[in-house]
């Protein structure tokens, strides 16, 4: 799990290449919700371990960002194999996220 937005982000075509379970998290550590969603985040991770987090610091002229037509912070994209398969927006509660995170659970699908 990547704790802490990277400087550098990986490439679309590095993601779309990507195996098994991903959560995209974009935002920036500045952004007030952003650090309002990290427990609830925290939270729902722990009974996911095997899920790949990967935090990206997004903003403007990000590519990463703009291919995943990124609007609001935080935006959790979950991805199995590369692939989209739900995203959450500003996460309020643990609801949201446990059910995201088990369409893309290999342990729970």
């Amino acid at each position: 799990m990547n704790e802490t937005p990277g400087s550098t982000e990986p490439s679309t075509d590095d993601i779309r290449s990507t195996q098994g379970p991903v959560l995209l998290e974009f935002g920036t550590d500045w952004c007030s919700h952003c650090q309002a969603a990290q427990p609830v985040i925290a939270e729902a991770l722990q009974a996911h371990p095997q899920i790949n987090h990967i935090r990206i610091e997004d903003g403007k002229g990000r590519p990463l960002g703009r291919s995943f037509a990124i609007k609001l912070w935080p935006t959790l994209i979950f991805l199995r194999d590369g692939e989209e398969v739900t995203r959450v927006v500003r996460p309020r509660n643990r609801g949201e996220l446990k059910s995201a995170l088990r369409e893309i659970d290999p342990a729970t699908t």
